[in-house]
């Protein structure tokens, strides 16, 4: 049980550092990951009595 639960903390420590070295190498192979820039305009009615 113990070499179990060793063998998930190694994997998730390795799943950790690829996310972030995706994160910190992904814009030198292309990936981009920022926001679309676009105004969005919507009226909007107000019901004041």
């Amino acid at each position: 049980m113990g070499r179990l639960i060793k063998f998930l903390l190694y994997l998730i420590c390795l799943g950790f550092i690829g996310l972030v070295a995706y994160a910190y190498l992904g814009p030198f192979f292309g990936v981009d990951f920022s926001a679309p820039q676009e105004e969005i305009r919507e009226p909007v009615i107000l019901n004041v009595e």
